[in-house]
């Protein structure tokens, strides 16, 4: 396993990111939605993500949630809160993820008992400093269930990455936009990125303009070298911003929670699709 705590972290993520995700890609979190009368995707995908923020305005949301285009984020924020206040809208993401788990890793309840027992304590200990969203979700309870508890945990573990990683592209001078756009010129289809996003083509066009004059991009769209240096820093910067909460683990502590989480893993893999926004690898297990 990783020799350090931020290639632990590193590696982590690819293993608790699945679980979390099927919030946004199964057809039982996407219903829970629906049936509750938040029609379209993105309304449901808001409400539920933001709702620990309580009932914001879209400016938190762009802040925090970062590659949004604030018009995407205006369109869901606040009218969404007039169709469901946020203790719902909490209540339908966990019911959905729920549902979700327990289709997807059914054969795998024991797994899913230790995996929860081996990621709460980790999620329930971070360190919530200048990481807004770690800081909302942490103040929720854990749920008892088994499956409901370990989407918790995952989601706890993403969102503390998930700042860091935020903090990282402010401290490279990418904005939101230029952010996307830098991976779809380096490894990720732009079709994948701009359109779940929100942003349009001129904002896009204009953020490679941007890229192309702090040498980033060539004028052909592809990454440069330099484009690739500032990705990995920032993707180095993540790794180390997202290490204290596995710096308890020793290397055989951290090989036995990966080999634990692996099949799970792959089971909530196959739930997603690949390549996706989230910029997720497909898992191995």
């Amino acid at each position: 396993m990783a020799d350090s705590p931020a290639a632990t972290a590193r590696a982590m993520w690819p293993l608790f990111e699945p679980i979390h995700a099927v919030t946004y890609f199964a057809p039982e979190a996407l219903a829970a939605y629906e049936d509750a009368g938040l029609r379209g995707f993105w309304r449901g995908y808001f409400a539920g993500r933001a709702a620990p923020l309580g009932p914001v305005g879209p400016e938190p949301v762009v802040a925090a949630f970062f590659g949004f285009a604030p018009a995407m984020v205006a369109r869901a924020l606040p009218a969404v809160w007039a169709l469901a206040a946020p203790e719902r809208a909490l209540e339908l993401r966990r019911a959905g993820a729920t549902a979700a788990l327990t289709r997807l890793l059914a054969g795998y309840e024991h797994e899913v008992e230790r995996a929860a027992e081996a990621l709460a304590p980790l999620a329930a200990g971070l360190d919530h400093a200048g990481r807004v969203l770690t800081a909302a979700y942490g103040a929720l309870d854990f749920p008892t269930d088994p499956a409901g508890r370990l989407w918790h945990a995952a989601t706890l573990l993403r969102e503390h990455r998930g700042d860091g990683h935020v903090a990282a592209l402010v401290a490279a001078g990418l904005d939101g936009c230029e952010a996307l756009a830098l991976r779809a010129a380096a490894d990720l289809p732009r079709a994948e990125l701009q359109p779940y996003r929100g942003w349009t083509d001129e904002e896009w066009e204009a953020a490679e303009h941007r890229l192309l004059e702090r040498g980033l991009v060539t004028p052909e769209g592809s990454a440069t070298d330099a484009g690739r240096d500032l990705l990995r820093t920032v993707e180095a910067a993540t790794d180390r911003a997202a290490e204290r909460p596995w710096r308890t683990l020793g290397p055989g502590e951290a090989a036995s929670l990966a080999e634990l989480l692996t099949p799970l893993a792959g089971a909530c893999g196959s739930a997603l699709r690949f390549p996706n926004p989230i910029g997720l690898p497909k898992p191995t297990g």
